[in-house]
């Protein structure tokens, strides 16, 4: 008999509260400000949306059923069980708190309104479905449709899921300006932006940390400077001036934001002529900055 190992029931668990939360606030996001303005900002809500302003039928039912086939296809082309599961998941979450919404959120509304301003409602509906798609992301899964259908084409054609993504939810908020107007399309395409840095600020967090590389012929004073008064930790490598044919040694240290001048400072001091290169960087995991877990 396999033993229970509690750190990965308690991974699933993690998980799973994840999709439903991500899930279940995406879909209330969804049904405060988007569905309202026929905002269909790509994605199988995008159709849905489409389709429910000719037939009336309910956004949720809509988007549930479509759902359903693109399922069984990427199961016989992908074969990912746990991702496709988790999906189904974050789906059958997202389509049951549209449908609640939908019944119950008028009557809170007519109480207690939040806007009817339409430029506000897109950037709560890009905030609140990217907050939502973060934390689905973060569980291994997505909210199903063009994420499916974008990893199948991608398999069949080579091509990268954001060229895939930008076709396909281009087509998708193009026809939302031929049928709402090209007012509405715009608004599409900012909620769009919106959740995209919204998903990426709950994935990664704020961009606190910053790498600098520092070509220079005096590897020694700069290294040393950078470790005794920035307390950050350095690596270097020997390196050759594409022009000069001279050597040179790259050193590289990443700190934090704040630490940018005293790192300028020290290299203007120890050597003037160095050639000084600083990047934001997304992340910075280990030792002096975020611990480095196996969920990340």
């Amino acid at each position: 008999m396999k033993r229970i190992r509690w750190s990965q029931v308690a991974e699933e668990l993690w998980r799973l509260a994840l999709i439903l939360v991500g899930a279940s606030v995406a879909g209330l996001g969804f049904s405060l400000f988007q569905a309202p303005y026929n905002i269909a900002a790509g994605g199988i809500s995008g159709v849905a949306i489409l389709i429910n302003h000719f037939t009336g039928w309910p956004i949720s039912t809509l988007y549930f059923l479509m759902n359903v086939p693109l399922f069984a296809i990427g199961f016989f082309y992908l074969g990912r069980w746990r991702f496709l599961v988790s999906t189904a998941v974050a789906v059958a979450i997202f389509s049951t708190a549209i449908g609640l919404s939908d019944q119950y959120l008028p009557l809170l509304l007519a109480r207690w309104p939040i806007t009817d301003n339409v430029l506000l409602s897109t950037v709560y509906a890009g905030l609140v479905g990217g907050i939502g798609g973060g934390l689905i992301y973060l569980a291994g899964a997505t909210i199903g449709g063009t994420a499916i259908i974008g990893r199948i084409i991608q398999v069949k054609t080579g091509l990268s899921l954001s060229q895939i993504y930008l076709f396909v939810d281009g087509s998708i908020v193009l026809a939302a300006g031929v049928i709402f107007g090209w007012e509405i399309a715009l608004y599409a395409i900012l909620t769009l932006l919106l959740n995209g840095q919204a998903a990426d600020f709950v994935l990664e967090g704020p961009s606190r940390a910053r790498t600098a590389m520092v070509i220079t012929t005096r590897p020694q004073e700069i290294i040393q400077a950078f470790i005794a008064e920035l307390g950050r930790g350095v690596s270097y490598w020997q390196a050759v001036g594409g022009y000069t044919g001279e050597p040179r040694t790259v050193v590289m240290c990443t700190i934090y934001r704040p630490q940018v001048s005293d790192l300028k400072r020290l290299v203007a001091k120890h050597d003037p002529r160095a050639f000084v290169i600083i990047g934001i960087t997304q992340q910075a995991l280990g030792e002096g900055f975020t611990e480095l877990r196996s969920s990340d």
